[in-house]
């Protein structure tokens, strides 16, 4: 069941991101009701192309409850999960994915691989919570990249 006060950490933890020069994206996995883990991206920091918020947490959680499948789980996400993320919320058999700004680039929808996926568990998704939001968070991130690269 979707609770604002989670979406509301995603985005306190893209902010966090961003003030490191990180694309502003944060991640928090629930269960029953409390947060298991939290995660923003940290490439930059690692070097690391996976190391994306979603995976992060996905990571985190999986070590706190000893296991990769986070049955009865649910993740919030600030920005929609690329093909990769999407795919360890997948395999990771997270119950819903609750997310604010979609993906604009043309990527195919989270929705749509969760549809096209050939496992046998499927992931609820539910975009568009604190879309607006979400979404000037990341479109002001790239505004401030192009203008220092002026």
């Amino acid at each position: 069941m979707y609770e604002e006060k989670f979406i509301d950490k995603a985005i306190s933890l893209a902010k966090k991101a961003e003030k490191l020069d990180e694309v502003p994206v944060g991640a928090v996995i629930v269960k029953d009701g409390k947060i298991v883990s939290s995660a923003y991206n940290k490439r930059e920091e690692s070097r690391d192309a996976t190391a994306h918020a979603e995976i992060l947490a996905i990571k985190k959680a999986c070590k706190k409850l000893n296991d990769f499948r986070l049955l009865g789980c649910d993740i919030y996400v600030s920005l929609e999960p690329c093909v990769m993320c999407m795919g360890a919320i997948l395999n990771a058999r997270l119950e819903n994915l609750y997310f604010g700004a979609s993906i604009t680039s043309g990527s195919i929808s989270a929705k749509e691989l969760v549809e096209l996926s050939n496992l046998n568990h499927k992931t609820n998704v539910f975009g568009g919570k604190k879309e607006e939001e979400c979404s000037k968070l990341v479109t002001e991130y790239f505004k401030q990249k192009r203008k220092s690269k002026s």
